[in-house]
């Protein structure tokens, strides 16, 4: 991707945010050689880039998710929940599941990694103003993973299950447990198998092990 290729009527207006000063003036250095992008301002934070946004409004925010202080999802919530006009990259070294999620769910129309290529993220800031989103091939596959990925064991337990769960890794017998939970031995026992079936397990100790790993009961 050629400079000219970039230009328009009016560049396309950046704000970078990240707590390291290495990253932002690699990046203010990227923008600059880009005739379609300009470079309006660095924030070192998440309530840095609160404060810019609301005093000179980007088209466009590259935003750090792993900061100190407000980290970048939160300031992308509160930036769109009063500018939703900007729109926001998450940039990150990072492509954890529960990081993707978060930066998506707060309202980030991409997410790119910090190694990729400069006409690449030319081309991502571009398609954000346009409202066109951009992933991260790591991004997507996780995302892919994360939504076809079976059920974690436990995740049909009733409240009652859970609270039955909880009394057997307590080490309480089903009496005990019925005493506890003020119901009848009965009801216990229809509990406990149905929680035998739900885990998938044959036994009790099977039962607690499975709850301690899937941080079912505590």
């Amino acid at each position: 991707m050629t400079d000219n290729a970039l230009t328009n009527n009016r560049p396309v207006r950046v704000l970078i945010v990240d707590d390291h000063k290495v990253v932002r003036k690699g990046l203010s250095a990227f923008l600059l050689s880009y005739d379609g992008l300009e470079l309006i301002g660095e924030a070192s934070s998440g309530e840095d880039a609160l404060l810019f946004c609301a005093q000179d409004r980007p088209d466009v925010i590259l935003m750090d998710l792993v900061m100190p202080g407000m980290d970048g999802a939160a300031a992308t919530r509160r930036i769109r929940e009063h500018y939703p006009q900007v729109q926001v990259i998450a940039l990150t070294s990072f492509p954890e599941e529960d990081l993707v999620e978060g930066a998506l769910r707060a309202g980030a129309i991409s997410y790119l990694l910090k190694n990729v290529e400069a006409d690449e993220l030319a081309r991502a800031i571009l398609d954000a103003h346009n409202g066109r989103s951009t992933l991260a091939p790591e991004a997507a596959q996780v995302l892919i993973q994360a939504h076809t990925r079976p059920p974690q064991p436990g995740h049909d337990l009733t409240r009652r299950e859970l609270d039955v769960l909880q009394a057997m890794v307590n080490g309480l017998s089903n009496r005990a447990i019925a005493q506890t939970l003020d119901i009848s031995h009965s009801t216990v026992k229809f509990h406990v198998s149905n929680i035998l079936g739900k885990l998938g397990v044959t036994s009790r100790a099977e039962a607690v092990a499975r709850a301690l790993q899937n941080k079912l009961a505590n």
